[in-house]
């Protein structure tokens, strides 16, 4: 592979976020300008900035790894990934916005009227936004030293860098730009190079009998569990998927950057389509590569099947220049999302007091993963990100769906619920990654926690709530009428 083209794919990426996120300082000069772009985003801006931050290196690189590696049962990924946003935008997507909160532990201190909660929130949507920063700055580690040979820590490093420079700069405003600016390019950098490996397959067909996704689930030592307990894992999988998306802070904390609630649940339904696009072409990369390559990578990572297709069907200075857009599109996923996350945590660390504490905040919110990147090489991508999604499913899920929509719900309940079920949740996340593969119903248990752990958070939040009805907030009638009633309706009633 000719590495100068995809030095030179990502140099201009890099650059290309630089210069919008300096249109982006233009224009940002307030606090709320920082934090939530001054809620003035338009619903196809929001929606393009959410796609482009949602669609990480699990989406770009390992969707496709895991089709490659485990066959048709991971489609469940992005479906799952996908119709999250259907129970986003019924559920969530207006109340949270018309709360006025800034974070998410904003909306848990105005709903429950409790500092605990609201620290219980602050650590876990810090601890969230660190473990999914961990694939992306990852994934861009072995993007550049796949396709340019750098060390394996220049990626993360460069990434860091660039976004750190950017939110510093910008804050919310800066990177709404940058982020939808690299949703339409990544749709660009898969599209077009898997136009043309098509057409090289339909001319020069190298496709084996046995050749594609189905039925080849049992061929690469794929998840212990799914292949031992498939209707367990797949109903888990579906659970942390379709429940988790609402409670992911850097996804979130978008839906205030809206001007009203009904422009909110307007914005899901652009991302909902930008998704349904973009998702179409992952398993058709796992297909091909199934054709070409069926056998695993010596190392056993799959996320880098889609940088190296263009090698193995075209290669010369077309594959090269097609492998070089990809890495392109790769490193703007990678951006893009560590872009919203460091927001969203930086937020919480700052408590949206100034644009001083957020701008040191934001170092501090990049620093940390960084550095654990550094001392734990070589995380599995699909499993880190699997446990933010099921603790952001067991903890924020359950407090946001309760909090809005159940007006019995107490701080006490609320605080014991985050903490039972992110807690569980992470701890089983936790010693699975820490264990590696092995099998059996307690492995299976573990691995894939969300069928229990969200069923805990809900039961845990509605029983102790129940039992405690003296720790209600004072002002929740006041607060879910808020949540409720649109805009034009309370301006009103505060006119009159």
């Amino acid at each position: 592979m000719n590495n100068a083209y995809s030095i030179v794919a990502v140099v201009l990426v890099v650059l290309a976020t630089l210069s919008i996120g300096i249109y982006g300082l233009r224009v940002s000069r307030t606090t709320s300008d920082f934090y939530v772009a001054s809620r003035t985003v338009s619903p196809q801006l929001n929606g393009s900035a959410i796609s482009g931050e949602y669609l990480s290196a699990a989406s770009f690189l390992g969707v496709a790894g895991l089709l490659f590696a485990f066959g048709s049962d991971m489609l469940w990924y992005p479906v799952g990934y996908t119709v999250g946003y259907l129970f986003l935008a019924a559920l969530v997507a207006a109340p949270l916005r018309r709360s006025g909160a800034y974070t998410l532990p904003d909306f848990a201190e105005a709903r429950l009227e409790s500092r605990t909660v609201r620290r219980i929130a602050g650590v876990l949507t810090v601890g969230i936004g660190w473990i999914y920063l961990l694939p992306q700055l990852q994934g861009a580690s072995l993007t550049l030293a796949t396709v340019t040979g750098a060390p394996k820590w220049a990626g993360g490093l460069l990434v860091v860098v660039v976004v750190v420079s950017n939110v510093v700069a910008g804050g919310m405003r800066s990177i709404t730009f940058v982020q939808a600016f690299q949703y339409w390019f990544k749709l660009t950098a898969l599209a077009v190079p898997l136009l043309f490996l098509v057409c090289a397959w339909l001319m020069h067909g190298k496709a084996r009998p046995d050749a594609g996704l189905a039925g080849e689930a049992g061929r690469f030592s794929p998840f212990n569990g799914m292949q031992e307990y498939p209707v367990y894992v797949i109903y888990a999988l579906m659970i942390a998927t379709f429940l988790g998306t609402m409670g992911l802070p850097h996804v979130v904390v978008r839906f205030y950057t809206n001007p009203s609630g009904r422009e909110a649940r307007r914005t899901t339904v652009v991302v909902l389509a930008l998704l349904g696009v973009f998702y179409v072409m992952p398993p058709v990369y796992a297909a091909l590569g199934r054709v070409y390559n069926p056998n695993l990578p010596s190392d056993g990572n799959t996320d880098a099947i889609v940088l190296l297709l263009p090698r193995w069907m075209i290669g010369g200075v077309g594959g090269d220049l097609l492998g070089a857009l990809l890495a392109g599109g790769a490193f703007a996923a990678f951006l893009s999302t560590s872009s919203g996350l460091m927001v969203s945590v930086a937020g919480v660390l700052s408590g949206a007091r100034n644009v001083r504490a957020f701008r040191l905040a934001t170092i501090v919110a990049a620093a940390v993963p960084f550095a654990i990147t550094l001392l734990v090489p070589g995380l599995p991508a699909a499993n880190v990100v699997g446990l933010a999604f099921a603790v952001a499913a067991s903890s924020f899920c359950p407090l946001l769906v309760l909090g809005i929509w159940w007006r019995k719900l107490t701080s006490v309940g609320a605080a014991a619920g985050l903490i039972t079920g992110g807690g569980s949740a992470l701890v089983a996340g936790a010693v699975t990654i820490a264990r590696g593969q092995e099998s059996g119903l307690l492995h299976t248990l573990l691995a894939w926690p969300a069928a229990w752990s969200v069923p805990l958070g809900f039961g845990v939040m509605v029983v102790v709530s129940l039992l405690t009805p003296n720790h209600r907030a004072p002002g929740a009638a006041r607060m879910l009428a808020r949540l409720h009633l649109p805009e034009s309706v309370l301006e009103g009633t505060k006119r009159a």
